[in-house]
């Protein structure tokens, strides 16, 4: 039966629901138990979450369209370069978005050359690489008191390492934040500054 020449019901509708039931099954262990214990972080386990989904369905829809591996890369490289407007994000979220996407196309890609048991390897080689690479490398505690700030700083020249107190105390002077540590990130150098994260104690 179809409507306006399209299908009303096709057979793919049980791969679609089997797929991407180990999918999500995959993508949840990675994120609430690889991820979400060792990292509180929330915002970035509904980022994976959404982008998993988003990322699996769309591969699955134009996976009929016979550009797999094209596409594939093309995700890749889009999300391979993905940065947020909004603050720049931590290379292990950045991992672990590229682990999230990955395992979206290989579960929505795979064909019949793949079997169940070859999928269900590949899936639980990712979540156990991922739990005990956590373990093997726990984050660096967190100090509740301390707080960060990003700001774009206009005096070059007291980004010399060796003026690292008299940065501080400019910042302090300038802003009130009492900094206990100063990242710098990307320097303009025609406009004459840089991009900095201040971590300070919280007022």
């Amino acid at each position: 039966m179809e409507f306006l020449g399209v299908p009303l019901f096709d057979d793919d509708l049980y791969k679609l629901l089997v797929r991407f039931t180990i999918n999500l099954m995959v993508t949840m262990s990675v994120v609430f138990v690889c991820y979400r214990p060792r990292n509180k972080d929330k915002s970035f386990a509904f980022t994976f979450l959404l982008l998993n989904v988003m990322v699996f369905f769309t591969c699955f829809a134009m996976k009929k369209l016979e550009l797999e591996l094209g596409m594939a890369l093309g995700l890749f490289a889009i999300f391979g370069i993905l940065r947020y407007r909004t603050d720049t994000v931590p290379v292990k979220e950045m991992t672990y978005l590229f682990v999230i996407v990955g395992v979206a196309v290989i579960n929505a890609l795979s064909n019949k050359k793949t079997s169940y048991a070859e999928l269900a390897v590949t899936n639980l080689v990712v979540i156990g690489m991922a739990f005990t690479l956590e373990r093997a490398f726990p984050a660096e505690e967190k100090n509740p008191l301390l707080m960060k700030q990003s700001m774009v700083y206009d005096n070059l020249l007291l980004l010399d390492p060796t003026k690292r107190e008299a940065l501080i105390q400019d910042i302090r002077e300038r802003t009130g934040l009492v900094a206990t540590d100063i990242k710098v990130g990307k320097i303009d150098l025609q406009k004459g500054t840089a991009s900095i994260t201040v971590h300070h104690e919280r007022s």
